[in-house]
């Protein structure tokens, strides 16, 4: 969600986030959580690492007119969501290669190819956390994006990852995925 926001941001879209709290909410789209943030103008929802298996949430957002995108990395019931787009590797008709990209890897190609190393390099650290906190495979696509985050951590411009490894006591230190975890 903070790559994504961080990206449209800068793309000069007006973004707001919500991050569903577990307990409260659940995990993922919620009536509820579209409801609220329809009363707040929202017209276009785009979700992260969710909403796969979120057919009536999709519907109920179009039946009050917002649009939703989905990104997602979890595995996909028969029927997809009714959504604007929804991009999942797992998906059965999608050709690309790698199948085991977090939820924030997918964000990370929302891109598009031609803009996929500038992306990289701005996001490759929030990229990195991501990938390992959702205790994705190290491998293949993962294994990079995990690599050169790590390597990229202490030169950041993310003032919030600098306070976390002050906090942590990590600054100026090598830092693997079991610091990160």
């Amino acid at each position: 969600t903070c790559l994504l926001t961080d990206y449209l941001r800068s793309r000069g879209a007006a973004v707001l986030m919500h991050i569903p709290r577990r307990i409260e909410e659940g995990y993922g789209l919620g009536c509820d959580a579209i409801r609220a943030l329809a009363e707040q103008g929202v017209t276009l929802i785009v979700t992260v690492d969710c909403g796969i298996t979120g057919n009536e949430e999709v519907d109920f957002a179009a039946s009050i007119g917002m649009d939703v995108v989905i990104t997602d990395h979890h595995e996909c019931k028969e029927e997809l969501p009714r959504a604007v787009a929804v991009v999942d590797p797992h998906r059965s008709d999608c050709p690309y290669p790698f199948k085991y990209l977090a939820g924030v890897g997918v964000a990370l190609k929302l891109g598009g190819p031609d803009r996929e190393n500038a992306l990289f390099a701005r996001y490759c650290t929030l990229a990195a956390i991501g990938t390992i906190a959702d205790v994705m495979r190290m491998e293949g696509e993962n294994r990079t994006i995990v690599s050169c985050g790590l390597a990229s951590l202490d030169h950041t411009d993310f003032v919030g990852i600098h306070a976390l490894l002050k906090e942590a006591g990590l600054l100026g230190k090598p830092i693997t995925s079991i610091q990160i975890g």
